[in-house]
């Protein structure tokens, strides 16, 4: 009986221990049963950091509710924490057993912001319209601490509200000029009554990248004002040579707003903090009400943060079913924001004279970045898991793997209205390491290694910051970004890789697969729907869908889009069995072994179907916003004949080597380049055409060019019954039409009628032989492109066209009428042939 009654005694107490293996369970919640609350279910604590202090606890005692693992179950409601929470390498659990910080429901949010109560209607405000006026609403500015703070976001409800602008994002106008040596801004005066005020700031779209300036004087004339900058960004906006102001006649110059007056105020939905009266102003949209207004400005920059150390990662902590709301990002309120790319900003960067570094030689720029702020940062982390979790109202990035994480998986969340990147992930560029070196540490543990990003939904990012991406990468390896659906955002959505070099570094087998992107590029252009940079060996970009790219009303260059884009040294990887409606890639200066294989429109329709987030996480597709209305979708026509890109330079301040290494650093096939006196011409295709456009822009603004695709003429052979020549020879020639509006217009409605009216000049070339005439034009400028078979000597061939042929005769001396020749020929020349 003793016996029996021992084993009885074990046996109940090993069920015992079992269950509190089983049952290592903390509360959180906003309602407690005691007063004094103890992490239990009935008296949860307050906070998430009393919570994980319990855990840290029974760790350090080695409590038996810890064996299995904690829970720590968070209840539904809005959490605040004073400051940010900090998980730290004590909070740690193991595979066997980790910790879980779980919602209960639906709703456990925590929140890094502050809520604005004692809205009134405003009173006896002359500053503000009175049909304005009757609408705005007005509340002493929030404080903490007993202090007050500033805020550059503000939310009413789920509705994010419009700091106080001039123009709204649909209705940019565009600058006048950009003053180097003055370091201004000159922009049109379309503002009524304009007077500068102490906080105003400049907004200005800057071909793929944003800058954020404070306005430090406004200069007004009755057509335009000069607006010069606070330090540090106006020295940098002035001096950082990529990417500039956009200067262009031909598509319009970069598109600015003013922001931060009340006197800006005049749209539902806009606020205005005034930082001297600790007043905040609010335009009530017509379906809010006074006494209903939820509003929430943000505090925290970092809600929640993961730090470990190298020798002592945080590991094996499980976060699932949270919500991460209303972070705040102060840099641009204090600095200013002028951005490199992918959202990363200026710290310094100046241009190179000569260019070239040890690492590149061509390079012509130096830049030191820093990285904005996340409501949820992870640093020296190993195995942890973030899903189900929901990150929206946020100022600037959602969640940021920072460094040395290693195999930590984020799935299956939600990331909506967010002013920054949604998703960022291992180091671009420490802030003391120049942005264009290769990252290859001695301590391979700093590198974010074997993450797994994997059915998140991201859309409605980059609201504020509209240079930022969808889901960055940097100096990664091993990571796999995976059956993710991005959609409705201002740039690119998905970026892979850092640095413009094709030195091989410590990226390497990376995988970009099963994504689904579309309605990308909203605003910024030089964009794709994945877009790649530097060496990557064993890097697959696989399987993924691409479509429907916005019509930016503000593109530099309108069709300098793309569905897939390996920029500067991305080398070593495998792009294939990608599906897009078109073949509108690019390849910019690649290194080598990029292969590509299979992509565009005729992959196997199954990828399409396959692309996206998997059936198991589909519920997470009802949280997608459709369409806004009006929303304007790129569709693209492939331009097949070669362009031409001619430099003018009567002063010579370039050398011919110096051109033709520029040609070479934008990754130009420099084979087909031409001169005659001081004009260099390069044939290429329309898309390098357009990219050595931009380029020439920010690097030589000073010397004349031109490039030649409007392509209003065509003769081709086939059209007449003939047949292509296996292999061709071509001649280039150029003239100009002269300065008379009226016979420029009969030259091009003789050249629209030719066919029909003058049959016999097609005659004429079909008798020489000519294979294609093509003639483009360029302001008054003309370029003539005539192929003919291998071999033949153009000067006795075009003999024939006018041989026993007197209205061929005609139209030579018709056309000869409305032409000269271009500056630095001759009296008596008109067409002069461009020699290679």
């Amino acid at each position: 009986m003793a016996i029996k009654k021992t084993v009885f005694i074990w046996f109940f107490s090993f069920l015992s221990l079992c269950t509190f293996a089983q049952t290592g369970e903390i509360y959180v919640g906003k309602q407690s049963n005691k007063a004094q609350r103890d992490g239990s279910a009935g008296a949860p604590f307050l906070t998430l950091q009393d919570a994980l202090r319990q855990a840290r606890e029974w760790r350090r005692i080695q409590d038996p509710r810890m064996q299995r693992g904690i829970t720590i179950w968070v209840g539904d409601g809005v959490y605040v924490p004073p400051q940010t929470i900090l998980i730290r390498p004590e909070d740690s659990g193991t595979a066997e057993s980790p910790t879980w910080i779980k919602g209960l429901g639906k709703e456990a949010i925590f929140s890094g912001g502050v809520t604005i109560a004692g809205w009134q209607p405003l009173k006896g405000e002359k500053r503000l319209d009175a049909a304005v006026a009757k609408h705005v609403v007005v509340a002493e500015a929030p404080r903490v601490g007993g202090k007050y703070f500033p805020f550059r976001q503000l939310w009413v409800g789920s509705r994010k509200a419009i700091r106080a602008e001039s123009h709204d994002d649909a209705h940019l106008p565009r600058i006048i000029n950009w003053n180097f040596s003055r370091q201004a801004a000159i922009v049109p005066n379309v503002f009524p009554k304009f007077a500068f005020k102490a906080g105003m700031e400049f907004f200005i779209h800057q071909w793929w990248a944003i800058a954020q300036l404070r306005i430090r004087e406004a200069v007004v004339t009755k057509d335009s004002i000069t607006l010069l900058f606070h330090e540090p960004e106006g020295k940098i906006q002035n001096e950082h040579p990529w990417p500039k102001p956009w200067l262009s006649k031909e598509h319009g110059n970069s598109a600015f707003r003013l922001v931060n007056a009340l006197e800006f105020l005049d749209q539902p939905g806009e606020w205005f903090l005034d930082e001297d009266q600790h007043k905040v102003y609010y335009y009530k949209r017509p379906d809010e009400q006074l006494n209903q207004l939820n509003v929430v400005v943000p505090y925290l920059e970092t809600i929640l943060r993961m730090q470990g150390t190298l020798e002592s990662p945080v590991r094996h902590v499980y976060i699932e079913g949270l919500q991460f709301q209303h972070s705040s990002w102060l840099r641009p309120h204090d600095y200013g924001h002028v951005a490199l790319q992918a959202g990363m900003y200026f710290l310094d960067a100046y241009k190179l004279t000569p260019p070239g570094t040890a690492d590149k030689t061509g390079l012509e720029n130096q830049a030191w970045l820093g990285r904005p702020e996340a409501a949820v940062v992870l640093s020296h982390t190993a195995h942890t898991k973030i899903s189900a979790c929901r990150f929206s109202h946020l100022a600037a990035t959602g969640i940021d793997y920072r460094e040395a994480n290693l195999q930590d998986t984020l799935i299956a969340n939600l990331f909506q209205d967010i002013g920054g990147s949604g998703i960022l992930l291992g180091q671009f560029s420490d802030e003391q390491v120049e942005a264009h070196l290769p990252f290859q540490p001695s301590d391979q543990r700093i590198l974010t290694d074997g993450l797994v990003v994997q059915n998140n939904l991201v859309q409605d990012i980059g609201n504020e910051d509209w240079g930022t991406v969808g889901i960055g990468a940097g100096f990664v390896r091993n990571v796999s970004i995976e059956h993710n659906e991005l959609l409705d955002l201002p740039y690119t959505g998905i970026s892979l890789g850092w640095g413009w070099t094709p030195t091989v570094n410590s990226m390497r087998n990376n995988r970009v697969l099963y994504n689904r992107i579309t309605r990308y590029g909203r605003y910024m252009y030089d964009v794709a729907g994945i877009y790649t940079l530097s060496a990557q060996p064993g890097t697959k970009i696989q399987y993924n869908v691409i479509d429907s790219i916005y019509r930016s009303p503000y593109a530099h260059i309108p069709d300098h889009w793309f569905y897939l884009y390996t920029d500067e040294g991305s080398a070593y990887m495998n792009v294939s069995n990608n599906w897009f409606p078109s073949n509108k890639i690019l390849k910019n200066a690649n290194g080598p072994s990029v292969e590509w294989t299979n992509n565009g429109p005729d992959v196997d329709p199954k990828v399409v179907k396959q692309a996206g987030i998997q059936e198991t996480y589909a519920d997470l597709l009802s949280a997608k916003r459709p369409i806004a209305a009006a929303t304007e979708i790129n569709t693209y026509v492939p331009f097949t004949k070669p362009v031409f890109f001619q430099i003018y330079d009567p002063q010579q301040q370039l050398s011919a080597a110096a051109i033709k290494n520029f040609f070479v650093r934008q990754g130009a096939d420099i084979s087909q380049i031409f001169h005659w006196k001081h004009y260099t011409v390069l044939m290429t295709s329309d898309e390098m055409g357009k990219k050595l456009a931009s380029a020439w822009v920010a690097s030589y603004p000073a010397i004349a060019y031109k490039l030649f695709n409007d392509l209003f003429y065509t003769f081709d052979r086939t059209d007449f019954g003939g047949e292509k020549p296996k292999e061709t020879d071509f001649v280039l020639l150029t003239a100009q039409l002269l300065d008379d509006r009226n016979k420029q217009e009969a030259y091009y409605r003789a050249h629209k009628e030719q066919f029909k009216k003058w049959p016999e000049v097609a005659s004429g070339f079909c008798r020489a032989g000519f294979d294609e005439v093509l003639v483009y034009r360029n302001g008054r400028q003309l370029m003539l492109y005539i192929s003919f078979p291998k071999g033949q000597d153009f000067k006795r061939i075009d003999q024939l066209t006018t041989k026993d042929n007197p209205k061929v005769v005609e139209w030579n001396r018709l056309m000869g009428s409305y032409q000269e020749g271009i500056p630095g020929t001759g009296k008596d020349e008109t067409w002069i042939f461009y020699k290679q």
